[in-house]
């Protein structure tokens, strides 16, 4: 399971993914599917999201296939910027759309 946290056109969103990495060619079709053509994103410890989160955590993971496919757990960035510090992110992954 993935976590990270997604900056896109309309602000920051945090998704949950069974996919294994967050530049995964399915996931950004999925993501472009949403509406979302452009985005950098940084991995966050799963760990660390399931502890800030968790009932939350619980019952969007709950609902959530193990293979192929996503959920968004949080997309209030003032939440999101909140629980995560900056310093936390992992690796990033851009995606521009292929402009």
């Amino acid at each position: 399971m993935k976590a990270g946290i997604f900056f896109t056109g309309t602000g920051p969103i945090l998704l949950l993914t069974s996919y294994e990495a967050l530049d995964d060619p399915r996931l950004v079709e999925k993501l472009h599917a949403k509406g979302i053509k452009k985005f950098i994103a940084y991995e966050l410890d799963e760990n660390k999201v399931k502890q800030r989160y968790g009932l939350q955590y619980n019952i969007i993971l709950g609902d959530l296939h193990q293979t192929d496919d996503l959920r968004i757990l949080d997309y209030d960035g003032h939440h999101i910027f909140h629980k995560f510090s900056l310093h936390e992110l992992g690796d990033s992954h851009l995606y521009d759309g292929g402009a």
